[in-house]
């Protein structure tokens, strides 16, 4: 995919939709056919601004542009049980229905949840930018992204956070999330042959 590219304000515009609705159907699938575990789509190689690779994936999520009432929703549902199948399965259920119906719902920020020390996490801060690249079936993207620390007050802080509890009840405290601002006009979308 070439990287000299720049796209109109107009072709900018539906590829973040085409995006958005293909991340939609991937992540609905996977709830659907594979009890959510994250598959390739939803797992980007991290690329670094000389093209090196930093991580051969990480564990990406879109969230609603206004996400507190699934917060809400998924840290009632923590809180109701002690029991981790029972988290599971209620997640599970909301992922499966109508939660990834309308690609419109979502924001085109991205999220990603690290724990511990993480040498890629030091690095994506300090230069502020990476690049993302998503590939499923024969669908690539090319996403340049601008990387921020989020604030433990801001909402989408809040819907990764209790997202990923639902998964993980052995999460630890003190977790780091990213979020991942796509350019848009320097993005970049292939159809590859299918084998």
């Amino acid at each position: 995919m070439p990287d000299n590219v720049v796209l109109s304000t107009v072709a900018a515009a539906a590829l973040r939709r085409e995006f958005l609705g293909w991340q939609c159907r991937i992540r609905q699938l996977a709830a659907r056919e594979a009890g959510a575990r994250p598959s390739p789509g939803m797992r980007p190689r991290v690329l670094g601004r000389r093209g090196e690779e930093l991580s051969h994936g990480i564990i990406t999520l879109i969230l609603e542009t206004e996400p507190r009432e699934s917060t809400e929703l998924f840290r009632y549902q923590y809180l109701r049980t002690q029991d981790p199948n029972e988290r599971y399965e209620s997640i599970l259920g909301i992922l499966q229905g109508s939660y990834f119906q309308d690609p419109g719902r979502f924001s085109d920020v991205m999220t990603a949840l690290f724990t511990g020390e993480s040498p890629l996490v030091a690095q994506l801060l300090d230069d502020g930018w990476c690049v993302l690249e998503f590939e499923q079936y024969t669908q690539c993207y090319r996403i340049p992204c601008a990387v921020t620390l989020l604030e433990e007050s801001h909402p989408f802080h809040a819907a990764t956070l209790w997202h990923n509890r639902m998964f993980n009840h052995r999460l630890p405290p003190g977790a780091t999330i990213l979020s991942f601002r796509p350019d848009w006009p320097h993005a970049a979308s292939q159809r590859r042959e299918e084998a």
